[in-house]
């Protein structure tokens, strides 16, 4: 029952992401928040951080901005493809998750095999 109340909650935070987008262009804003990229962040505190300066190039986003569909204005394509990327992404995430939790759940049943 628990795990299907997370589910819920996730489905449910998943199918507000479109706020992301809807809520910055309503009011005029520059972008989601925290999503900046380091030249806006950089003008923005008037620095960039030693670390993230360091370290920018490090990773790029497998769909960048979110954007399966470039170059569609249409809020509710923006507005899917925003969903469709954050659900690839936490499909991705959690797949990752589940292989790390099976090579350890493995890993710690063998060694209780051996103990044995």
């Amino acid at each position: 029952m628990r795990q299907r109340k997370l589910w819920m909650w996730l489905l449910v935070v998943a199918l507000m992401v479109p706020l992301g987008i809807v809520v910055p262009e309503r009011f005029g804003a520059s972008g989601a928040w925290g999503e900046w990229s380091s030249a806006t962040l950089s003008q923005m505190l008037g620095y960039l951080p030693e670390g993230l300066s360091r370290h920018t190039g490090i990773w790029s986003a497998p769909i960048g901005d979110y954007d399966i569909a470039a170059g569609v204005t249409s809020p509710l394509v923006k507005s899917l493809s925003y969903m469709a990327s954050g659900l690839i992404g936490a499909a991705i995430a959690g797949l990752i998750i589940y292989i790390i939790s099976k090579a350890i759940y493995r890993s710690a049943a063998m060694r209780e095999k051996r103990g044995k």
